[in-house]
This record gives C-alpha cells, sequence and structure tokens, in this order.
C-alpha cells in the first residue's frame, strides 16, 4: 500500500493508548526484517533514515528502496527523516518522497528552534507531509550527534506548550532522560516520568522518544560471545517504556538495538564458520536476529494487531 502519513499513524496511538516503533535503516536486510516483521504482526510501522543512513546509502536509494517494499505490505508504513539538519535537509527529503520529516533546531536558543521549526512545517505541510521537532537535548551519540552531559537539558513542560502552539508541528520528541547510543549510564538509566506527565498535560499531539533502545541481555551475551568488546552497555528498562506510553509516547525510536542484533548474527556465522564467504549467508543471519528484536519491540510498545 502507499507510504502512511505519520500524523495519521500517532494520532491513533496516542488515541487509542500504544506507541509505534521508529525504526532506523541502512540497507536492504534492515529493511527487509521491519517491513516483513510489521506484515506478520499487523503492525504499523515508521522506518527511518538518520543523516549517517543518508551518507552512507544515500537518501534517495533508501526512499525507494523503503517506498518499493512498502507498496508490498498491507500495514501503514511511515518513511521518516530522522534528525533533520536544516531546512535544506527537509526539503530533499520532502522530494524524495518522505511522508514525515524531523527537523533538529533543539542545539539553537528556543526562539530559533521555532523559527527553523516553522520555516519546516510550512514546506512540509504544503505537500501533505508530517513534522516531529525536538524541545531539550538528549546526551550520547547517534551517527553524527554528539551531545555531552553538560549540554544535554531537559524538556521543560512549560516552553513545550509553547513550542508547540508556536510552530504547529504535528509530533513532538522531548529529552526526559533517555540518551542516544548504547552505554545510558551506570546502573539503571533515568527516566523523568514526573515530567513526562507534566508535559503531557500541557501537549496534546503525540510524544516521541529517542535513545530508547534497551540493550538486552541476550544481545549482548551473544556479541561477548563471539568475542566483542562492548564494555558495560546499558538499554533502557522495558517497564519504563510501558509506564511512558499512556502518558503520551506514541513514537519510540530505535536503532542501537537494530545494530546490535545484525552485528551478533553476522559475527556468529562469521566465528562459527570461518570458511563462509557467502554475502547471504553472513547477512541473513543478521537479519533472523533483527526480526526477533523487531517483534520484542512491537510486542513491548502494545502495536501488534494495530493496523
Amino acid at each position: 500500500m502507499p507510504l502512511a502519513l505519520g500524523k495519521d499513524v500517532l494520532d491513533k496511538a496516542r488515541r487509542e493508548g500504544y506507541a509505534v516503533p521508529s525504526f532506523n535503516t541502512n540497507n536492504l536486510e534492515i529493511t527487509q526484517a521491519i517491513l516483513e516483521t510489521a506484515e506478520a504482526l499487523r503492525a504499523p510501522v515508521f522506518i527511518q533514515v538518520s543523516d549517517g543512513a543518508r551518507k552512507y546509502a544515500g537518501l534517495e536509494n533508501l526512499s525507494n528502496l523503503v517506498r518499493d517494499m512498502a507498496s508490498r505490505v498491507s500495514v501503514p508504513v511511515v518513511l521518516h527523516l530522522d534528525h533533520g539538519a536544516d531546512y535544506k535537509m527537509v526539503l530533499q527529503a520532502l522530494r524524495a518522497g518522505f511522508t514525515s520529516v524531523m527537523i533538529d533546531a533543539s542545539h539553537h536558543p528556543f526562539e530559533e528552534n521555532v523559527h527553523e521549526t516553522q520555516r519546516c512545517v510550512e514546506a512540509a505541510h504544503a505537500v501533505g507531509v508530517s513534522v516531529e521537532a525536538e524541545l531539550g537535548r538528549l546526551q550520547g551519540i547517534e551517527d553524527n550527534i554528539v551531545v555531552d552531559a553538560k549540554d544535554a537539558f531537559l524538556t521543560d513542560p512549560d516552553e513545550a506548550e509553547r513550542f508547540v502552539e508556536a510552530t504547529g508541528i504535528d509530533y513532538l520528541a522531548i529529552a526526559i532522560g533517555t540518551s542516544h547510543g548504547a552505554y545510558k549510564g551506570k546502573g539503571r538509566p533515568y527516566i523523568d516520568h514526573a515530567r513526562l506527565e507534566q508535559i503531557a498535560t500541557r501537549v496534546s499531539i503525540p510524544l516521541v522518544l529517542h535513545g530508547s533502545s534497551g540493550v538486552p541481555q541476550w544481545l549482548k551475551d551473544k556479541m561477548s560471545a563471539t568475542g566483542a568488546d562492548l564494555g558495560d552497555p546499558t538499554g533502557i528498562h522495558d517497564e519504563d517504556v510501558r509506564k511512558a506510553i499512556p502518558n503520551g509516547i506514541a513514537k519510540i525510536n530505535i536503532d542501537t538495538d537494530l545494530r546490535l542484533a545484525f552485528s551478533a548474527g553476522i559475527r556468529e556465522v562469521v566465528v562459527g564458520n570461518p570458511k563462509e564467504f557467502d554475502p547471504r549467508k553472513l547477512l541473513g543471519k543478521g537479519r533472523e536476529y533483527l526480526k526477533q528484536v523487531i517483534k520484542e519491540k512491537f510486542e513491548l510498545m502494545g502495536t501488534v494487531g494495530r493496523a
């Protein structure tokens, strides 16, 4: 079926009390795993392209890949630009056929963030495309985004209300303690649920949670078994994700868990069968583990059967 609009998918999710995972893709196998699992579970899904993915595979290439494959499934699929750096990047995504775009001007002062976001909303809404923006900053590393702890700050509920009213965005990414990457702090990663509740009372549009990979133990074990040196990665606990959804979180971004799953599968084949050199065998095992992770995320977020 044709790509769905992000606003349509997320308005329904917030209204009915579940969340839609937004998975990053970089290639064919990741896209296959996302769409095949979504179709099997009758689950709506976002597939998003980061700046790193754009540089690696090409914005138009990934757009063509996702749009072609999505046309052959019967569940809602949204093609989303993740962390669009500026107005120019948003326009490129609109021309490439994306049905949801994110402008991330959160590193600017509030008024400049509003101004840059307004420009992108005007352009995207003119062609019927939904817009996400961010208020607050998540620390950590994701592709080319690096935010030190001293530069990270949580979203202010009053500012969130003003920002949404001033910009006309369709959904808002907020900073409530999650962080990008696989190292989210010592012990239990911090999430400010009280702050989320305050934001949800002031903002009626869907809310977005970035940096939400769980870094499950089974993936860490598989990586360690193949000689990977990950240190001590930590993720967001499942119960914190479940607790956030009733308070307006309707879109949850997942990237790190996919990277771990794909890498674990490939490493397992390489280590277990050193003579294997068929890329289909290597990538195929990675795709198998991707599907397992993706299924777990759909189940966690209550997305199964919502298509």
